[in-house]
């Protein structure tokens, strides 16, 4: 597509245009004699001009200085602040570097003399923040904002005209296939050579097709990570202004976005699929066509292409470039990022994104049956997804088991076995990795139940053979690829003409075969793709099973559950995460989506034995089959848990309430205490959370739960400080304090009258993340209310039970012994289940007050999944495992705490800690916009973790006890790798 002449610059008219070397010294000079502005002048990287920051005598930005390069015309530098003016104007929400003016509204531009000659320098407006570049991963909202920005200075520029536009590029994608084939010499290696020789051949192939359905207009074109502005009242990288309208010209609209998109390909961790939130968002603003969104990832390979050329051939001629010099691995990035996925494959992903379907999938010509003498009848559905119930049991991981799965099918008699088409196939994931694993089946895979000869369903030719596979063609538009296992088999050679029914191959029985139909002219599909790119690769194919008879796949999206789940469950009762994976399995430490994705899970502390574990499965459904009912009935399970659950307390606790939750359970430990001693006041603990029921919330002070928890609570609630000695008002030696301020609180209470009946606390620190209670806090403060004749409550429903590995039960980390103790989450395994254990004494004052009675707190199904849980955190020695791997695995994070300035400390013991995240470990203002990102990102990268704490800074890291070794190692790891990114 040549371009007219130019009136402005023309690239290929000069080849090289380096930046003009002006030095800092340079800099000062025009400054002062040109400006009048004596300042400092610091060099700033850039391609083809040359800029300065400069600064005043008081150390702050005042301008930057920018020397044009000579071969840009005046007329061309006006167009670009007359751009820069009418953006500022139009988006005043947008931050623009805008030339700066004078008194009189003159542009504060003049030519001054350098070594090189007459130069264009002018003054630009600074804007504080600094750039998104660097190699930081970009979070989808970052993403997002750089595609939002992108189009609001692309629909703002729609209607510029300036006789300045008219200007030829080498960074103007119209041109790249000439950039390319011009600048190509300078790529030193022959093979990186070839690729981009060859990929932009292909791309500029696909953009021919509908560049004359284009449209175009003026476009900034440089709006990468290197001069889009993070916003100054973000701790997160988020773009409010832009800066450098060098690239200014006419040409295709949807390059601003192509630019955009190709530079975050570099960023750490970046994938061809993490720019869709920014395509998503350019297109809220400003839509794209159809021929552009065509274009789109062509044009985004073409800007590759043409970012390696050129950086090599700027920095043969412009050597001492530090920035240009830099700039290389980054770009070659860039070209790897935006050819690693198949041009048509993200074509066909942001044509999903965008809601809009590309053109609609061929559909399969008249055709005959692949595998003669199959009846649909006989042919039996494999589920293989995350909700079949044959992979129960961990069987996704074991090695084989489809094939094992399908032959006890064809031993119960089915003539064969098929897969379905677009199931993520849970037995295709893989644990403990950070990326996802190809779980998507681009086409199904059938088992034959006895011998059995294939045909041609169709007029054709094959295509391709070789053992064990065979390519041919069915219908125009469509080829069929067939793989089986038996490589002794072939079948005729490829160009061998086809005719409907013709014999391929005779394949013996319990032969898998492996069937996928694709676009003709596509590229080759794998069997199995990453759910990421699943609507790309799945664009280019159809489903096969009409083929051997069996019913196409269910179309139907579960996309709008979430939606489903805001219209009918309450949206107090809040989900992880923004975009949440679909969870529908758990294994152990595991947990599953229905993509296939499995997930280190670090936050489940309601599954102490892991997820799904056989021995409570076994036991409830047992349970079950017999009897489940009240406790008021006289049966034995309850009677032995009780007595288990005593025996695992001290005296004098010996008597035992079940109810379902930990609510409950400190709501009647509440009552319970009230009741024995007469008292309605109670003393908690701020940044404490112990329910949602009337009881429990009041004594519930956690503004992460409820930002009024301490303004509402009710008078007979009391709060003393949280005794935090990391970042409450004692640190370290200090912070004994807080024992002695809550005993005075104690005091006051009673001389006034109104001694505290109960107070209650977490025995750890749970809540606040995993934090310790000082050393001998407990003792002092219980014998202050019990002086006063109150009792005390210790909430072990997150830390007991073992977590804490040292312990069985938190208090016991503090010499103490409550007067009642409440338990939960752990007990069930996630069963419903809670307890308060108190003393026989303490247990009859309840009957002050009527009598106690839980429907199914302490049923028979219950008490036996107890029972079980017990037997088995003995049996397999998961408190031992607490200590074992806890302590490894607090020893990594303590390694990490000392590389990365982002965490200040590491809490907790056993198998409860917390990582809490910290932006100045002096102040310890607290990092809860980047600990968010911290969770998102690890979830990116398979792991499970959220944030905790008032601030909500803190990684609670409580997984199910029977997470080992490799596990542990692999979250350090991960988090090590989720912190460098986000440096």
């Amino acid at each position: 597509m040549p371009s007219p002449q130019s009136s402005g610059v023309d690239f290929f008219a000069r080849e090289a245009l380096p930046a003009p070397r002006v030095t800092e010294t340079d800099a000062r000079r025009i400054a002062a004699e040109v400006f009048g502005l004596a300042a400092h002048a610091e060099s700033l990287g850039s391609q083809q001009d040359t800029n300065f920051l400069l600064r005043g005598p008081d150390g702050a930005p005042a301008a930057v200085l920018k020397i044009a390069n000579p071969a840009f015309s005046t007329t061309e530098i006006e167009a670009q602040d007359a751009a820069a003016d009418l953006i500022a104007a139009a988006d005043p929400a947008l931050r623009v570097a805008t030339v700066l003016r004078d008194r009189d509204g003159a542009r504060q531009a003049a030519t001054v003399d350098t070594a090189e000659g007459p130069l264009t320098a002018r003054l630009l407006r600074h804007l504080p923040g600094g750039a998104l570049s660097g190699p930081r991963h970009l979070p989808p909202r970052t993403v997002a904002a750089m595609g939002a920005v992108a189009g609001r200075v692309s629909t703002t520029l729609r209607d510029f005209r300036h006789p300045g536009l008219d200007r030829v590029l080498q960074w103007d994608i119209r041109h790249a296939d000439r950039v390319v084939d011009l600048l190509l010499r300078h790529v030193p290696d022959p093979a990186h050579r070839a690729a981009v020789e060859a990929a932009t051949a292909e791309a500029w192939a696909l953009v021919r097709e509908v560049g004359d359905g284009l449209p175009r207009q003026a476009v900034h074109l440089d709006l990468t990570d290197d001069n889009l502005i993070r916003s100054t009242g973000s701790p997160l990288p988020v773009p409010d202004g832009i800066i450098d309208f060098g690239d200014l010209t006419h040409t295709w609209a949807v390059s601003e976005l192509a630019v955009t998109l190709s530079s975050v390909l570099h960023h750490s961790g970046a994938e061809p699929h993490h720019v869709l939130p920014a395509v998503r968002a350019f297109h809220a603003v400003r839509p794209l066509s159809a021929d552009e969104t065509e274009a789109l990832w062509p044009l985004v390979v073409l800007r590759a292409a043409a970012l390696v050329v050129s950086g090599r051939q700027q920095a043969a001629v412009d050597g001492d470039n530090a920035y240009v010099n830099a700039a290389l691995d980054r770009e070659r990035r860039i070209f790897e990022q935006a050819t690693e996925v198949p041009t048509a494959v993200m074509t066909g992903l942001i044509a999903d994104a965008l809601g809009s379907p590309r053109r609609p999938a061929p559909s399969l010509p008249a055709f005959g049956p692949l595998v003669a003498d199959l009846a649909a009848s006989g042919t039996e559905p494999l589920d293989l997804s995350a909700e079949s119930d044959t992979l129960d049991h961990g069987a996704w991981l074991e090695p084989g088991t489809e094939d094992r799965l399908a032959a006890e099918l064809l031993d119960r008699g089915a003539d064969a076995v098929t897969t379905a088409y677009a199931q993520p196939r849970l037995s295709a994931s893989t644990v403990l990795s950070a990326d996802s694993p190809a779980t998507v089946p681009t086409g199904i895979d059938l088992w034959l139940g006895a011998p059995s000869e294939l045909r041609a369903p169709h007029d054709g030719e094959i295509v391709h053979a070789s053992p064990g596979r065979a390519t041919l063609t069915c219908g125009s538009l469509l080829l069929l690829d067939l793989a089986w296992n038996d490589a002794a088999t072939s079948c005729p050679p490829a160009g061998t003409p086809l005719r409907a029914g013709d014999r391929l191959a005779a394949l013996p029985s319990r032969t898998r075969l492996r069937l996928t139909l694709r676009h003709r002219h596509g590229p080759e599909v794998p069997a199995l793709v990453r759910p990421e790119y699943a609507a790309g690769w799945l664009a280019l194919t159809a489903d096969p099973a009409p083929l051997v008879g069996a019913p196409t796949a269910d179309g139907r999206s579960q996309e709008d559950l979430l939606a489903r789940r805001d219209a009918a469950f309450a949206t107090v009762q809040e989900h992880y995460y923004g975009n949440p994976p679909r969870i529908e399995r758990g294994w152990r430490h595991h947990m599953a989506s229905t993509d296939g994705r499995a997930y280190l899970d670090m936050v489940n502390n309601v599954t102490p034995l892991g997820h799904a574990h056989p021995r409570v499965e076994r036991a409830v459904a047992r349970q079950l089959r017999r009897l489940n009912t009240n406790s008021r009935f006289h049966y034995a399970a309850v009677v032995e848990f009780s007595e288990r659950l005593a025996a695992l307390l001290p005296a004098p606790l010996d008597t035992v309430f079940l109810v379902n939750s930990g609510s409950e359970a400190v709501d009647l430990a509440v009552r319970l205490a009230i009741g024995a001693t007469g008292r309605h006041d109670v003393v908690a603990l701020r940044e404490a959370y112990h329910g949602w029921t009337y009881a429990s919330d009041a004594v519930s002070t956690s503004i992460a739960d409820n930002p009024n928890a301490l303004a509402s609570r009710p008078d007979w609630v009391h709060t003393v400080d949280s005794p935090n000695p990391y970042r409450g008002r004692h640190r370290g030696e200090d912070a004994k304090a807080y024992a002695t301020e809550a005993v005075r609180a104690v005091e006051e209470l009673a001389a006034a009258g109104r001694a505290p009946g109960a107070f209650i606390s977490e025995s750890f620190y749970g809540n606040a993340g995993a934090v310790a209670l000082p050393d001998r806090y407990l003792a002092q403060v219980y014998a202050a209310v019990r002086r006063h004749g109150g009792l005390t409550v210790a909430d072990e429903i997150q830390v007991g039970y073992g977590r804490l590995g040292s312990w069985f039960w938190g208090f016991e980390q503090q010499g103490v012994i409550p007067d009642i103790v409440t338990v939960a989450k752990a007990m069930g395994n996630g069963h419903p289940l809670g307890a308060v254990i108190t003393s026989r004494a303490v247990a009859e004052r309840y009957r002050d007050q009527g009598y106690f009675f839980s429907s199914t707190g302490g049923s028979p199904v219950s008490s036996v999944a107890g029972l079980t849980v017990l037997d088995t955190l003995r049996d397999e020695d998961l408190q031992g495992n607490a200590v074992r791997v806890g302590t490894h695995l607090k020893a990594r994070l303590e390694e990490l705490a000392e590389r990365h300035p982002l965490v200040g400390a590491v809490h907790g013991a056993g198998l409860y800690l917390g990582v809490e995240l910290v932006r100045d470990r002096v102040t310890l203002e607290p990092a809860p916009e980047e600990t968010t990102e911290l969770c998102d990102r690890m979830l990116d990268l398979g792991v499970i973790v959220q944030p905790t704490g008032d601030h909500q800074n803190v990684l609670k890291i409580k997984p199910p006890l029977c997470i080992d070794r490799a596990a542990a190692d692999f979250f350090a790891d991960t988090l090590d790798r989720a912190l460098t990114e986000l440096r």
